[in-house]
């Protein structure tokens, strides 16, 4: 079970680099994407299902499909659909690809081998998160809350410049 927590470990810090380093968005966005399932299966070995479960649902389900939509928001014309489709090669999908297979075979090792370790647990109810996250944990909550309002001001004002008209210079 340790091997395993290790092994996702060190494919959530590699995506988290390569998605750092990405000149491309969506190449980043994969490996974003990577690096959160592999977080959820570091959640999931720990014996924490629900929250790996939240996790992918939260982060890489909804978080990943808003930076989509923000992408196909900021339409810079047809030269920039030119260049992604340069940069969508086959290639791309290479390095996440094989983080994320890595990733399903370390999952379905674990729900065979470990089955009994992920069953153990207390089963936990939407009251008792609510009440964890809004009772001890308010503070965190909150400043997560702020930190993506933060972003999402961000991207507004980043997209905001983008769609203005460029003015000529003399």
């Amino acid at each position: 079970m340790t091997v395993i927590f290790y092994i996702s470990a060190a494919i959530a810090v590699v995506a988290t680099i390569l998605t750092v380093t990405r000149v491309n968005v969506v190449h980043a966005l994969l490996y974003f994407i990577c690096s959160l399932l592999a977080t959820g299966v570091m959640f999931f070995v720990l014996g924490a299902p629900f929250v790996a479960a939240l996790v992918v649902i939260i982060n890489a389900g909804a978080i990943m499909v808003l930076f989509v939509f923000i992408l196909m928001m900021m339409n810079m014309g047809p030269q920039s659909a030119d260049q992604e489709r340069a940069w969508l090669t086959p290639g791309a999908w290479v390095g996440p690809a094989v983080l994320s297979v890595l990733l399903t075979i370390e999952l379905v090792y674990s729900l065979v081998h470990f089955r009994a370790a992920a069953t153990t647990g207390q089963a936990v109810g939407p009251q008792q998160v609510g009440a964890a996250l809004f009772g001890p944990y308010l503070l965190g909550v909150e400043l997560a809350s702020v930190l993506l309002l933060a972003g999402l001001l961000g991207a507004y004002h980043l997209g905001e410049g983008a769609m203005k008209p460029r003015e000529k210079r003399s």
